[in-house]
Parts: structure tokens; sequence; C-alpha cells
């Protein structure tokens, strides 16, 4: 790290802490050239997700769209908030962990569907039928047989 005084490349590590709930390392340096001390902040550099609608535009990842679509579906169910915390940072997780920076929704729509498959078949049944646009009663109807074929 250069010194801002003396433009010296070399300097010592006198304390490192924690910061910012441990997403950031705050670093208290000493210049091995003229002494003086100085603070240097550490944080991991994050690439932004980015979301492919439908129509093709782009937005950014915003895991409270999620929740929201995760809390309406579960709407008088009897499924605790923080299990819908878990699934949505759990999808949040497996997005980032892979190696695009870019996903459809489609794909984050899919992954809601898999995990409230397992929390609640009347909230999965719920966020199906708007995430498919079911255009009737057959296609609704469809998608319970395969529930009812999934359970056996």
């Amino acid at each position: 790290m250069k010194c801002p005084y003396c433009g010296e490349a070399d300097s010592k590590v006198i304390d490192s802490r924690s910061v910012d709930e441990g997403t950031s390392i705050r670093r208290r340096r000493e210049c091995l050239k003229c002494g003086r001390r100085f603070t240097t902040y550490e944080t991991v550099e994050s690439m932004p997700l980015i979301v492919v609608k439908k129509d093709g535009s782009r937005q950014t990842f915003d895991r409270n769209k999620v929740l929201a679509g995760l809390v309406k579906a579960c709407e008088k169910r009897a499924v605790p908030l923080s299990t819908l915390e878990k699934i949505t940072s759990d999808i949040e997780q497996q997005l980032l962990n892979s190696l695009s920076r870019e996903v459809a929704s489609e794909h984050i729509g899919e992954l809601v569907m898999e995990k409230l498959k397992e929390v609640d078949e009347v909230a999965y049944v719920r966020f199906a039928s708007v995430y498919r646009q079911f255009r009737d009663i057959n296609t609704f109807m469809d998608e319970l047989s395969k529930l009812l074929k999934d359970r056996k």
C-alpha cells in the first residue's frame, strides 16, 4: 500500500479490525520510510447481478422483490417470515455463486417455485399461477396433477 504522505510503497500493518458487520477490514498501517501512520479499508469487490426480464430489459437483482413475491404467495399460510428470508438468501447465494453475472428472470422464478414446493404446496400453486400465467382451469389442473404425481 502506497504511503499517502511520502509515496513509499512499503508499509507494515499495525492493527486490523473487522468493520461494517464483517464486510470490511480496517487496517492501521505505518510507512517504513517516513514512519507516519495511515488507515486503509479492505472490502470485497462485488459485481452486480443483472436480471434479464422476459421483454429483454435488464435491471439489477433486488432480493426484496423475491421476498415480496414469497410473502404474497404465503399470505394467510403458516409459513414463518424467517423461512421466507432463508429461501430468499439461499436463492440469492445460489445466483451469486454461479459464474454468470446475468440471470434470466425465468430462472429465478423456477428457483422460487422449487423452494416453495418444499415448504408449502398451496403457496407453490399460488406462486405458479401468477408466474406461469395460468389462462384457464385446465392449465391450473395440469399443475395440480404434476404436484400430486410428485407426491406419490
